[in-house]
């Protein structure tokens, strides 16, 4: 359950950068798109998507994740809002993960190809690594309690997503740089990625038992069925297959209840 302690003036002002750092997240790819300013994102993965790719619809889901770390973030400058281990623990993890994301686009309009995986990559673990961290406590909130909706589904959702677009950023990189190891044929590194990918997901949501975090998995993995019909089957059917697993295997995992342990009293 949350805390009812009122947060410390010292508590109040990391929020306060929390709430900086996810307005920064949302206005920056607004300001570049308004302003046309550099590349635009589908510009900046064009160059090098012949390995592995997601249609364009699948990015549409960044509209729910940023009202997801926008709820996160205002609710925490709310004056009622108490302060909980989970938000204690997540707040300069997610700051550092918002900021990235902000950045990311930045980078991209600029067409740092090797800046661009760095960011996304520290996003990812910013986030991933303090929720595996708190997954014993994540496990034991109650299904409609407030820190389950307002802290871990909007933050293990942005991790969800960040696990799919991570990697696809890398091979980009790789292959827009002509870098990729030809230990494997370019389908071949599309599918082991889409592999990694899911079982990665697997692992983590076995972790922390929330739909929030397989579900962008599973849609990004849609998309890229959906992208690579035409010229990978192979990659696609795999991808199609990742996209299945990682719902299935999510929901089982999710609402894998241990009596006395995960079930709250």
């Amino acid at each position: 359950m949350s805390s009812i302690l009122r947060p410390t003036p010292a508590q109040r002002t990391r929020r306060l950068i929390v709430l900086a750092a996810a307005v920064f997240a949302v206005v920056v790819p607004l300001v570049q798109n308004l302003a046309g300013l550099g590349l635009t994102q589908a510009e900046f993965a064009a160059d090098g998507n012949s390995t592995l790719r997601v249609a364009g619809y699948a990015f549409s889901i960044w509209g729910l994740l940023y009202a997801g770390v926008l709820a996160y973030a205002v609710r925490q400058v709310l004056p009622q809002t108490g302060e909980s281990d989970l938000i204690r623990r997540m707040s300069w993890p997610s700051a550092v993960a918002f900021f990235g994301i902000g950045l990311w686009i930045i980078v991209a309009a600029l067409n740092l190809k090797a800046a661009s995986v760095m960011v996304i990559f520290a996003s990812l673990l910013a986030l991933l690594v303090p929720l595996l961290a708190v997954s014993p406590l994540a496990r034991r909130l109650g299904r409609f309690e407030r820190d389950r909706l307002l802290v871990l589904w909007p933050l293990a959702a942005l991790a969800g997503w960040l696990t799919v677009a991570a990697p696809l950023n890398l091979i980009t990189t790789l292959t827009a740089f002509e870098a990729l190891p030809a230990a494997l044929s370019p389908s071949g590194w599309a599918i082991t990625a889409i592999v990694v990918t899911a079982l990665v997901t697997l692992g983590v949501t076995s972790a922390l038992r929330t739909l929030a975090y397989p579900l962008p998995v599973a849609w990004g993995l849609l998309g890229a069925f959906v992208a690579e019909q035409p010229d990978k089957p192979a990659a696609a059917f795999v991808a199609l297959a990742g996209a299945i697993v990682v719902l299935i295997g999510g929901v089982l995992l999710a609402f894998r209840l241990t009596p006395g342990v995960d079930r709250p009293a």
